[in-house]
């Protein structure tokens, strides 16, 4: 389980255990999580709203990758959208805002998966943006949001 880039890391070490055949991981609670170095193309409509950056991921992904970063050398297990084959790997359920950098790369992981045949629970909250839940806690889509995972956590 992890938020932002530690939803990045939590998908990639799944991804790593899966290679390296274990341990069982029981599902991938990844929330508005950092997948994909590529991404350059930015959305003007929800620019005035980012918490997190268009340029805050062309420093972080450097940073991380160094020379690499959005060459053809990247591997899945340093950013997760870079998969090519899904299968086999545990539920996930993934949540990220309308108004976050990741949206776009989060429902694409999402339906990568889901055409695996992963079983995958997806949330778009509406009109929120990146770490939404630490902003605005008492908020209503902060609170369903909380319940989806505590149900989720517990269902394990």
């Amino acid at each position: 389980m992890g938020d932002s880039a530690g939803g990045g890391m939590a998908a990639a070490l799944t991804i790593l255990t899966r290679e390296r055949g274990g341990p069982k991981i029981a599902r991938q609670i990844l929330l508005m999580p950092m997948l994909d170095d590529r991404t350059t193309t930015s959305d003007a409509l929800i620019e005035p709203f980012l918490i997190w950056s268009y340029d805050d991921s062309h420093t972080a992904w450097p940073a991380l990758l160094g020379a690499a970063a959005d060459g053809d050398q990247v591997p899945a297990t340093a950013a997760p959208a870079r998969l090519q084959d899904a299968a086999d790997l545990p539920p996930a359920y993934i949540e990220v805002g309308q108004l976050d950098v990741f949206r776009d790369e989060d429902t694409a992981y999402a339906t990568k998966l889901s055409r695996a045949g992963v079983e995958v629970e997806f949330h778009l909250r509406p009109g929120v943006p990146h770490e939404f839940d630490s902003i605005a806690p008492k908020s209503d889509v902060a609170r369903r949001a909380i319940a989806d995972r505590v149900r989720t956590l517990k269902s394990l």
